[in-house]
């Protein structure tokens, strides 16, 4: 298999982006979330504008083969920030050749840039792959993790 090369996704990236969603939808065995509603061209670039938003991308050639999307959260304790991974995927075919951790490690270099206290994210029970990765990388906290529907008041 030909190297790949990871870097971060800017305005001018957004055919990138897109390539990013069926790749998720893919990985997660969840096309209808990141293909029934793609957002517009003009959202998308929006978000890459943002600095609270990072995208990074690892291609092969030409093509993502590889992704991350991640948000800056400003602390109100400290003059801080935190950064979440909400999406990492490598497309199936390319696995186990350390494009996750390149994408983590170049997420790294971005998040110190901008001044970030940390990186955290989330692993289901049962995706040993991602549990095994993050192990690696960092420091495990057993948490829970509530969804609260914004569309009903209790």
């Amino acid at each position: 298999m030909a190297p790949f090369v990871v870097r971060a996704l800017t305005a001018a990236d957004l055919v990138n982006l897109k390539a990013m969603l069926p790749m998720f939808g893919r990985a997660f065995d969840d096309p209808a979330t990141y293909g029934d509603a793609v957002p517009s061209d003009d959202y998308l670039t929006r978000l890459l504008c943002k600095r609270d938003f990072i995208a990074i991308a690892a291609f092969e050639q030409s093509t993502v083969v590889g992704g991350l999307a991640a948000y800056v959260l400003e602390k109100f304790e400290r003059e801080r920030s935190e950064v979440y991974i909400y999406d990492l995927a490598v497309a199936e075919e390319h696995r186990r050749r350390g494009l996750a951790t390149a994408l983590i490690n170049e997420l790294r270099r971005i998040s110190a840039e901008r001044g970030a206290h940390v990186i955290f994210v989330q692993a289901d029970y049962g995706d040993d792959p991602a549990i095994a990765l993050y192990t690696k990388l960092g420091t495990r906290e057993d948490v829970m993790h509530f969804d609260i529907d914004v569309d009903r008041t209790v």
